[in-house]
């Protein structure tokens, strides 16, 4: 028995089927198009090529970037301009004929975390994913927490500077817009980095590596953010531990050790100040093995 599992963002669409163990038995992937029926198009694809490679299968969990909206199935992602209220779920299936569960990207990367990767020990957890934008999701009690609507856990969207830059949700100082890998990149830039426009944060990891004092002061400047926005939802949520994945966690040290550091400037309240901040395991599958796991629980 195995389940089928697909994972949408922004960058890049992936399917893949996995055991009722957690393995992830196959996977693949495509670049996000552009049009709205071109993305259906990959969707389609990809499940269409995963459950042939399957025996029987339970059903179809999906992660997607948000918004979504639990109520009517369908998904809004803002990092996918094409797709607004794409009724996802009711397409899936059609497709598939199988029993389908939506749920957040981040709380299928959270999930996934916690069933199979580095929080495997936690039943409070925050599941963060820190790259072009910063998502997150909320494991709380041993159970995924979607919140009213499916959108609870957005961590990225934490305020971390009142006075801060407009995000891209509407808001202002998000801390995506301070910690995000775009987010840093940009700043290097404006204090210093000399660096092409298009330069990003992997550029600048390798960068801080050599000790570029500007690529280390950005990477310290989000790294703080990040630590403000975690010790809110640890503050509200009662965690007992975080983990970070996504591309700029990939520069390791860089990011969290400045993270740990400052993270205890802001966890006053001893009920936090144990909180555990560790990198994802899983990488890219964390999102698919989470879609899995979250079409097996009951609603």
């Amino acid at each position: 028995m195995a389940t089928l599992a697909l994972d949408i963002g922004g960058t890049k669409i992936a399917a893949g089927v996995v055991s009722d163990d957690g393995d992830l038995m196959h996977r693949a992937q495509e670049k996000t198009p552009d049009e709205r029926e071109a993305i259906w198009g990959v969707v389609e694809r990809l499940l269409t090529e995963a459950k042939g490679t399957a025996g029987e299968l339970t059903g179809v969990g999906i992660g997607s970037a948000g918004p979504i909206d639990l109520h009517t199935g369908t998904v809004s992602p803002i990092n996918i301009h094409a797709w607004d209220d794409f009724p996802i779920v009711d397409r899936v299936a059609e497709l598939t004929g199988l029993p389908v569960r939506l749920g957040g990207d981040g709380l299928c990367m959270a999930l996934g975390e916690q069933w199979r990767g580095a929080g495997q020990d936690a039943r409070f957890m925050l599941g963060m994913v820190v790259s072009t934008g910063i998502g997150g999701g909320l494991v709380l009690d041993g159970a995924p927490y979607d919140g009213r609507t499916g959108n609870a856990g957005h961590v990225g969207h934490v305020v971390v500077d009142v006075d801060g830059a407009k995000c891209t949700c509407g808001g202002h100082g998000c801390v995506e817009t301070v910690a995000s890998g775009p987010s840093i990149a940009r700043w290097a830039r404006d204090h210093g980095w000399d660096a092409p426009p298009e330069s990003n944060a992997k550029e600048l990891a390798d960068a801080a590596k050599t000790g570029d004092p500007t690529a280390l002061r950005a990477y310290y400047r989000g790294a703080t953010a990040i630590a403000a926005a975690i010790a809110s939802v640890a503050a509200v949520c009662d965690l007992d531990l975080v983990v970070i994945g996504g591309g700029v966690a990939k520069s390791k040290g860089l990011l969290f050790l400045p993270l740990r550091e400052t993270l205890t400037w802001y966890a006053g309240l001893d009920f936090i100040q144990e909180l555990r901040v560790e990198p994802a395991v899983l990488g890219g599958d964390a999102g698919l093995i989470g879609a899995a796991k979250l079409a097996t629980l009951a609603e």
